[in-house]
């Protein structure tokens, strides 16, 4: 039996992808002992690894497939092929910025004054390259954590660091001095792996489905009874994925109207379907929408 080697990122990333699995269909149970999970698929079997290795075992085929930050693809310039970006939007995992920051009063003003400087960074490979793209010559040390304290402490001039919103930075006595990347989760495959048809046949069922699971998280569906004679009226109200459902209710003047729209917008949208009649709102959450 064809079996597709599939690798699940270690650490941040893994309880929000085993979730998203499990919306999606499959249901991956992890043991604190393995690296090796068990899936309710037994043509995927599923591997364990750091993010920040995931490229490599998918470039080297190791692994056929697996998620990683495009940010890791790029440290390892890694010849994989980037399936498709996933957007983790109801999880601390949306896009996020790698930034160049120095203390909040620092001399350092431009890229140019850090030359000869020292910057301290987990993704020491990607930031040489940038600096020596611009000719500016910087010493780039590897950072393994707590990277915001090398420059409070004196141990580096500048830090290149990954945030979301910059919150922590700042906290830290730093001020946020260029954006160097966006970065968010990728689905990745081995070149020789998604030109096999079966393996490929695969790894588009997951990205369907993955796909459809995130897009999901940001909708409910409404149902709801409404009497014929208002039905115009409701349906201008609703900002629906496509054209409402509407059948007529059994022996009676009244109809069943069903819907699939964003979660943020149902607060004020319920009190206006009220107003034009609806009768026995019900919101349901969705597990895919494709």
């Amino acid at each position: 039996m064809k079996k597709l080697k599939f690798g699940i990122p270690k650490g941040s990333l893994q309880n929000a992808t085993i979730a998203l699995f499990e919306k999606s269909g499959w249901k991956i149970n992890v043991n604190d002992r393995s690296y090796f999970p068990d899936i309710n698929d037994e043509t995927i079997e599923c591997n364990i690894c750091r993010a920040q290795e995931m490229s490599r075992y998918v470039e080297n085929g190791a692994l056929d497939a697996g998620l990683t930050g495009k940010d890791w693809i790029e440290e390892n310039e890694s010849d994989v092929v980037v399936v498709q970006d996933l957007i983790y939007s109801k999880t601390s995992q949306k896009s996020a910025r790698w930034v160049l920051a120095v203390p909040s009063d620092s001399r350092i003003k431009r890229l140019e004054d850090l030359k000869g400087k020292k910057i301290s960074t987990e993704l020491v490979n990607f930031t040489q390259r940038f600096f020596r793209e611009r000719n500016i010559d910087v010493n780039v040390e590897f950072s393994w954590g707590a990277t915001e304290a090398k420059v409070v402490s004196g141990l580096a001039d500048a830090i290149v660091e990954v945030t979301e919103t910059g919150s922590t930075i700042k906290a830290h006595g730093l001020k946020i001095l260029f954006e160097l990347m966006e970065t968010n989760t990728q689905l990745i495959a081995n070149p020789a792996s998604y030109q096999d048809k079966w393996k490929k046949g695969k790894i588009d069922q997951i990205t369907l489905l993955l796909n459809g699971a995130l897009r999901a998280e940001n909708m409910v569906g409404l149902k709801m009874n409404i009497p014929q004679k208002r039905i115009e009226e409701v349906i201008r109200i609703l900002p629906s994925l496509n054209a409402p459902t509407v059948a007529s209710l059994y022996n009676c003047n009244w109809a069943s109207v069903e819907v699939i729209v964003e979660s943020e917008t149902v607060r004020d949208l319920i009190p206006e379907l009220i107003n034009a009649g609806a009768q026995g709102i019900i919101e349901y959450p969705l597990n895919k929408v494709i």
